[in-house]
């Protein structure tokens, strides 16, 4: 028996889970693959980690350590739907509910005045930032899009492009500091032997004290440290705001504070420090004593001061308020409730946000709600260029058409918690002046990084055996597909440096002859790409982890409309397989408007697209034709789903996800029916088919009759499952036919 593993995860894909889940076990049962669900949803991990005070009933396992196990063996076929990176406000606001629904969790301390509270804090730093994703990603990423989808993508382009004005008129552009970044400070070593080295920091007097010990290094494995010097930050976000301010345009701040859960809120709370300095300095004792921490955002500070006598409330309030007036205006996530790109900090997340601002020809929101230039501030110059590129392309030669563009699939390096996402337990705010270094066992200084008080140090790793295994992951993709390869590495940048060398070495052990592959600096590769794209010509980019995040949805947004419909395939190192099914940056903005209209839009096309690979796993794995069967009639049933167009629509009383999966049901049940290859799925097939065909038209009006209303689904971080099940699946007659299966 195979066994497929499908993650429980968070908001609108777990919403979506309820629908189409019933469906795939149903599918599946009698075939010999049997579809399990572990729960590693923000909720799923607090309890998890939390389980002194629960009850023997409230207690769950901790499915994700559970599968970090199973991805390092052979059998591992997991599903792994978009999970939230929770930051900090995120993370409070589950524990809350949590608490609210009876599990008896301790309270997140922001500040950790005692032992006891810096111990919660490590503990809870578990469930913060890319918590899930390093642990499950034991091989590197292989992330394109389906050429059905792709297909469908050019013969029905979305409609969400929006001009850019004449060439060289918009006024947009991707700021970034010129000195004092991680890119410029950023140095890295190859262990030619293993070794457990310490991270330590020197102050000015040479007192030591140890950050990080017992780092355990292989031979052959990069570690990389780098400086954010906030003097030279906080001046950039001032510069830069001046110049939005005289130029007429928004002011934005494009971060990841969620999956760089250390370095990226600190970077966010200078930017907020910065723009309310008048009033966050004059009144900086009233709200230190109160908690307000400027890291998690203007909405948290405005919540702090509720705290307070009203009188000094509205004291603070005008004052923070006043900061708006004579400075640039800040773009906006939600005007009608006012709230600014400085809010919070997973508010506006990089690799989601700068897409937008292309789609929407250099604009984004501001406080009237309508669209304008903005100044786009990507601090770090590491990513921020590939983003500025892109913006003087679109300012150049105008919107891009997604019927026509060609397409930039990836092969990410991620194994084993490659690069920068690997860094938090690496990331640390210098408490005064001094030196970070790291230590060998020997005593010898390997890096050394001088830094003055609050800045921000991090330390990263790549380990041989995942860099090789990538290399030969982008040489299979350019065999396979025939189209030129490109390595996004530069020479210039501490830790690309020493990867090249790794490429170089590795590159002539594998057959690459008549391919096109190549190493460019991100620059020159996006600008190569971007020929490529507009010709509608297809270019495969090879990155690390951080470049591979941020590229699997800067082109997937424009392309395809939505980087949920992206197919990524990571084959494990010990020979299993994760399926993971696009990104899930859109999902509060599903949930929020199936909350209060009973219509959930979120596309579960990448958890349909997804399965097809992991069928063919199991079939390969079992030497099982029937799971194979359910592979190539699911293909099919997906070119049917999105040639008939029944995708999820954004309105209410119309089509959605529910409807969607419905459909995708009776095209995969229709194609099982078709199919010469078992008689006995056959004939079983044509029976749920015919049931499904002589209700469809019931059906449909069963899935949008339950639409128009406000939805209870019992909570919004752990939902109550019979609530969430009844909502997800409102069509009686389908469930009956499904459930009889």
């Amino acid at each position: 028996m195979a066994k497929i593993i499908w993650s429980e995860i968070d908001e609108a894909p777990a919403l979506a889970t309820y629908a189409f889940l019933p469906i795939v076990q149903a599918f599946c049962k009698g075939t010999g693959v049997e579809v399990e669900t572990k729960d590693i949803s923000l909720a799923g991990r607090i309890l998890a980690n939390f389980p002194e005070k629960l009850t023997a009933e409230q207690k769950v396992a901790d499915n994700l350590a559970e599968l970090g196990e199973l991805v390092q063996k052979p059998e591992a076929n997991v599903i792994k739907l978009p999970n939230i990176s929770a930051s900090v406000p995120q993370l409070q606001a589950a524990i809350t509910e949590l608490q609210e629904k009876g599990y008896d969790v301790p309270t997140y301390p922001e500040e950790a005045t005692t032992d006891a509270d810096k111990v919660l804090q490590a503990r809870y730093a578990k469930c913060l930032g890319s918590a899930v994703n390093p642990v499950l990603r034991e091989g590197n990423s292989d992330r394109r899009a389906a050429a059905s989808v792709k297909r469908f993508a050019q013969k029905n382009p979305h409609r969400m492009m929006k001009d850019w004005p004449a060439p060289g008129t918009s006024k947009c552009r991707v700021a970034h500091m010129d000195g004092g970044d991680f890119y410029e400070t950023e140095k890295s070593v190859t262990m030619d032997k293993a070794d457990t080295v310490k991270i330590q920091f020197v102050d000015a007097a040479g007192n030591v004290t140890v950050k990080k010990d017992g780092l355990a290094l292989l031979e052959g494995e990069i570690l990389d440290s780098s400086v954010m010097k906030v003097a030279e930050l906080q001046a950039f976000y001032a510069k830069t705001e001046q110049e939005a301010k005289e130029k007429g345009v928004l002011l934005s701040l494009h971060l990841k504070a969620t999956m760089m859960k250390i370095s990226d809120p600190i970077m966010f709370g200078h930017a907020v420090k910065v723009y309310f300095k008048t009033a966050l300095d004059k009144h900086a004792d009233t709200l230190a004593s109160i908690g307000a921490n400027p890291n998690q955002g203007m909405g948290d500070i405005l919540n702090k001061v509720n705290k307070l006598p009203a009188d000094k409330k509205a004291e603070i309030e005008a004052d923070i308020n006043a900061c708006y007036e004579g400075q640039a205006a800040l773009a906006m996530v939600d005007s009608r409730k006012n709230i600014t790109n400085l809010h919070v900090p997973n508010d506006v997340i990089v690799d989601a946000s700068m897409p937008n601002v292309v789609r929407d020809g250099g604009c984004m929101w501001n406080k009237a709600d309508e669209l304008q230039d903005t100044i786009a501030m990507v601090p770090d110059r590491c990513y921020a260029t590939i983003y500025r590129e892109i913006i003087e392309d679109a300012n150049k030669n105008g919107q891009f058409n997604p019927a026509t563009m060609g397409s930039v699939a990836n092969v990410g390096l991620m194994a084993q918690k490659a690069e920068e996402y690997g860094s938090h337990d690496k990331t640390f705010e210098a408490p005064s002046a001094g030196k970070f270094q790291v230590i060998s066992a020997a005593g010898t200084v390997l890096l050394e990084q001088p830094v003055s008080t609050g800045d921000i140090y991090r330390s990263s790793q790549a380990k041989d055996i995942p860099v090789k295994d990538w290399v030969k992951l982008a040489v299979n993709r350019a065999k396979a597909s025939g189209e030129p390869t490109i390595f996004w590495l530069d020479a210039n940048r501490g830790h690309d440096t020493e990867i090249i060398k790794k490429v170089n070495k590795y590159l002539p052990e594998f057959d690459t002859a008549g391919l096109d592959i190549r190493i460019m600096d991100p620059v020159s590769a996006m600008k190569f790409s971007l020929v490529r794209v507009r010709k509608g010509e297809n270019t495969i980019s090879v990155t690390g982890n951080v470049l591979r995040d941020y590229l699997t949805d800067l082109f997937p947004i424009l392309e395809l409309g939505t980087s949920a419909r992206m197919l990524s395939i990571v084959p494990l190192l010990a020979g299993g397989g994760l399926f993971e099914t696009g990104a899930g940056g859109s999902a509060p903005k599903h949930v929020e408007q199936f909350l209060k209209e009973g219509h959930i839009r979120w596309d579960s096309l990448g958890e349909y697209c997804a399965l097809v690979p992991s069928l063919e796993q199991a079939a390969a794995a079992d030497k099982n034709p029937k799971a194979a069967i359910l592979a190539e009639t699911l293909d099919v049933a997906i070119g049917q789903y999105l040639e008939n167009q029944k995708l999820p629509s954004r309105k209410v009383n119309e089509i959605d996800n529910r409807g969607g999966s419905f459909y995708l049901a009776l095209y995969w049940a229709q194609a099982l029916a078709a199919q010469d290859k078992d008689a006995a799925i056959k004939a079983r097939f044509a029976e749920v088919a015919a049931k499904i065909v002589k209700n469809v038209d019931k059906i449909d009006a069963e899935f949008i009759d339950c639409q128009g209303s406000p939805v209870d689904v019992g909570g919004y971080f752990r939902p109550d499952p019979i609530k969430a099940a009844a909502s997800m699946r409102p069509s009686a007659t389908l469930n009956a036919i499904i459930d009889a299966m």
